[in-house]
């Protein structure tokens, strides 16, 4: 039964990291076991979240998995915890669809059972920042918003009208309140914030936000608004989309998994789901590493910013070489998005320079100044893959400023992907395959279908 909360925005941009982060902070400043998760398909504001809180942080997405999926892995990560904070994504009602819940922080928290923290800009308002939250507490019936909190307000006195607003509307009450600029700003850059470095120490964090929240928000009352609605829910032992995969506890192999600060996006629980099927895990680093771990039987490139990196990831030829020779032995090498820029022959930076990379894959790699693609995808597999067999399904995103220097020769590459946008619009090829290789933008959650990773592992053991 352990209390819960959902801290919200009203819209993106409105403050609601650098507040959900504050508060996990000056929560585990008492002496709190905090569990934090992040809705929707977001790997950089679960960095955070780890450094501040020491805990791993999940994703808990309605468009890529199940609900009882979701419920599962909230139950399995708050077992040994005193509270869970969940950090939403864009508004509050914002998800997969512009006419339903699904994908929303609204249906994580109808889901979860968890009351809302809503964070609002309070701008120049003063009654109609009651009329907006209204809106917001009547929009969707299973949705429960026990508290908000007003940013970028002007003074104590506006803070004051903005609850008298409220109480005369028959509103919650504000949970608290943050002047323009209270809150500092947190490093970003063109997929959101960055990935907090390796170097940054948690006091650093801690301190800085854990203190504003304190001063701002009475945290006693804040973790009463958290256990108004913990309640037992049922328990799901084994979730329905995980029953394909069956768990095989020996040792099948080991699978390289890169870890640093140009690759770093992985969703924690496809790691889990490898190690449940038998693969041991070991990172390391293509920045600063000379060659790969010895005597390990697959590869896996996650996303990242090899792009920012670039010049320090071609230098390393050293690496470069030793992922060139792992590949010439016929075993599995899997890459996501970034992973997959660094097979590619050069990455071509913002300046135009090109920088030499791994060089297995047919083309290169240009970086754009705008955003190429972002959104959902439904991949099925054309043909028989690294990740299964002709016809699986899988669910995940692409999110990228680069894109594929064309035109190129194929040659013995295939595409094995037929890929869907979530919002509509015709298949469309993708990913790029040859022997035991597999690379593609697109950031497959395996949990969507977990047959995925255990083909993976299978191919990992038969190496």
């Amino acid at each position: 039964m352990v209390p819960r909360l959902v801290i919200a925005g009203t819209r993106s941009g409105v403050g609601k990291t650098s507040i959900a982060l504050g508060v996990m902070a000056a929560l585990k400043s008492r002496g709190l076991r905090v569990q934090p998760f992040k809705v929707g398909p977001d790997y950089l504001d679960p960095g955070w979240h780890r450094l501040v809180t020491g805990r791993v942080s999940y994703n808990l997405d309605t468009w890529m998995l199940s609900r009882d999926y979701v419920q599962h892995l909230f139950q399995q990560k708050t077992c040994n915890a005193d509270i869970a904070i969940i950090e939403g994504v864009m508004g509050l009602f914002d998800g997969a669809s512009t006419t339903a819940l699904q994908g929303s922080t609204a249906e994580i928290a109808s889901i979860l059972d968890a009351p809302v923290l809503l964070v609002a800009d309070a701008t120049g308002a003063g009654r109609s920042f009651a009329a907006g939250i209204k809106g917001f507490s009547e929009f969707e019936p299973g949705c429960h918003i026990a508290g908000v909190i007003a940013n970028y307000c002007g003074s104590s006195r506006h803070a004051a009208m903005l609850q008298e607003a409220l109480a005369g509307a028959g509103l919650c009450d504000l949970a608290g309140w943050f002047a323009r600029d209270a809150l500092p700003e947190l490093p970003s850059r063109h997929l959101g914030l960055h990935a907090p470095k390796r170097n940054v120490s948690e006091e650093a964090v801690t301190d800085v936000l854990g203190r504003a929240v304190e001063q701002q928000i009475n945290m006693e009352a804040l973790y009463n608004l958290a256990s108004q609605r913990a309640v037992r829910t049922e328990v799901i032992s084994n979730p329905s989309m995980n029953s394909q995969a069956v768990p095989i506890p020996e040792h099948r192999g080991t699978i390289a998994v890169a870890m640093d600060e140009a690759f770093s996006f992985y969703y924690p629980d496809n790691l889990e789901l490898l190690q449940s099927l038998g693969l041991r895990i070991v990172e390391f680093s293509p920045l600063l590493g000379s060659e790969l771990p010895h005597d390990v039987d697959g590869l896996y490139l996650g996303g990242g910013y090899p792009e920012e990196h670039a010049r320090q990831l071609s230098a390393n030829t050293t690496m470069l070489r030793s992922i060139a020779r792992f590949a010439e032995t016929g075993k599995p090498i899997y890459a996501e998005c970034g992973g997959m820029m660094y097979l590619a022959r050069t990455v071509i930076d913002r300046d135009g320079q090109s920088w030499p990379m791994a060089g297995l894959l047919p083309f290169s790699t240009r970086m754009l100044t705008r955003c190429k693609r972002l959104g959902y995808v439904i991949t099925t597999l054309a043909e028989k893959a690294l990740l299964g067999q002709p016809g699986a399904v899988l669910r995940g995103h692409e999110f990228h400023y680069s894109e594929i220097v064309e035109p190129f020769e194929f040659g013995p590459w295939r595409q094995p992907y037929v890929l869907r946008d979530s919002r509509g619009g015709g298949e469309r090829p993708g990913g790029f395959a040859k022997g035991n290789i597999l690379a593609s933008y697109v950031h497959q959650h395996f949990q969507s279908n977990p047959v995925a990773a255990q083909a993976l592992s299978n191919t990992c053991a038969r190496s």
